[in-house]
C-alpha cells in the first residue's frame, strides 16, 4: 500500500470517528434545531491542573479555570474573563462513592456521582437541577436536559487530535455557567480516572 492510500485510509478513520462523535448533536438538531450559539474548547489531556479555556466562536475567552495543586482535593475554580467565580467545583469521598459538587456563585448547587463510570448508561441524572445527561459521557459527547425533556445543551468532540476540541451547543442561554460548569467537572472527573488508571 503507498502512501497515498495509506493516507486516504487514514483520512477515512478520522471521518468515521467524527462522525460517530457527533451523534449526539447530529440527532439533538434532528430533534430541537440547531442551538442559540455555541462555545468552545480544546482539552489537552494528561494534566488535572492544567488551565481549561472556554471561548466564544471569535475565539475570545469567555470562561477558565484555576485547580488546587493538591490532586486529593480535586478543588477547582470556574472564573468568567474579568475574573469574577462563577463555580466552585469539588470532589470528595461520601461514604462508599466518590460525590463531585458544583456550587455556583449564585449559591445553587448540584452533585454528580462517580457511579456513572460503574455502568455506562444512556442517561444520567444530575442531583438537585433535575437535569438529565443523555449520551456518551466517557466521550464527553453528550445532550442535557431538563426537567421537561427540553434540550438545555449538546456537548460534542468536533476534531479528533492531539488536542481535543470541543463544541457547547446552548439551547438555554440562560444556563450557560451552569453547563460550563457540569462539562468542566465531567472533564475533570474523566481526567482523575484515567490518571488513577495509568
Amino acid at each position: 500500500m503507498g502512501l497515498f492510500d495509506s493516507l486516504k485510509k487514514l483520512g477515512e478513520a478520522v471521518e468515521v470517528l467524527n462522525e460517530a462523535a457527533n451523534t449526539a448533536s447530529k440527532t439533538t438538531i434532528e430533534d430541537f434545531g440547531e442551538p442559540v450559539y455555541s462555545l468552545y474548547t480544546a482539552l489537552e489531556l494528561g494534566d488535572l491542573h492544567r488551565r481549561i479555556d472556554i471561548t466564544d466562536e471569535e475565539g475570545n475567552v469567555k470562561y477558565y479555570t484555576k485547580s488546587s495543586v493538591i490532586a486529593l482535593t480535586g478543588k477547582t475554580e470556574i472564573l468568567d474573563a474579568a475574573g469574577n467565580n462563577i463555580a466552585h467545583l469539588e470532589k470528595r469521598p461520601v461514604s462508599l462513592h466518590e460525590k463531585h459538587f458544583i456550587t455556583m456563585a449564585d449559591g445553587r448547587n448540584f452533585t454528580l456521582s462517580n457511579e456513572i463510570f460503574h455502568i455506562v448508561k444512556d442517561v444520567t441524572n444530575i442531583e438537585g437541577l433535575d437535569w438529565q445527561i443523555r449520551g456518551n459521557i466517557i466521550g464527553l459527547n453528550f445532550n442535557l436536559v431538563d426537567a421537561d425533556g427540553r434540550p438545555v445543551a449538546t456537548i460534542a468532540r468536533k476534531l479528533v487530535s492531539v488536542h481535543d476540541k470541543y463544541c457547547i451547543g446552548l439551547y438555554q442561554p440562560e444556563q450557560e455557567q451552569v453547563v460550563v460548569a457540569i462539562f468542566i467537572q465531567l472533564e475533570k472527573m474523566l481526567e482523575a480516572r484515567r490518571e488513577d488508571n495509568d
